[in-house]
């Protein structure tokens, strides 16, 4: 379930509120009542590492390999 971060207009308090990505978005604060805004957070979500696309779409690895069967889908299994 998503976390979506609020910050009150009145008095300025930043909180936090898992919903549902189908439900409405809050329009009240909790503490005091008035109008809040969502607010843009920064994703927690981080590739680190090589990984696949580093590993293998890259140019610092070389090129890729060449059709061992210059080109000819007949001998390809997924060609089937």
């Amino acid at each position: 379930m998503p976390v979506y971060e609020y910050e009150c207009s009145t008095c300025k308090k930043t909180f936090e509120v898992n919903q549902h990505i189908t439900d409405a978005p809050l329009s009240a604060c909790p503490e005091c009542g008035q109008p809040v805004r969502k607010l843009i957070s920064s994703s927690t979500f981080q590739l680190k590492g090589g990984g696949w696309y580093a590993d293998g779409y890259t140019h610092e690895h070389g090129s890729a390999p060449s059709c061992p069967h210059s080109g000819s889908c007949t001998h390809c299994s997924a060609a089937s």
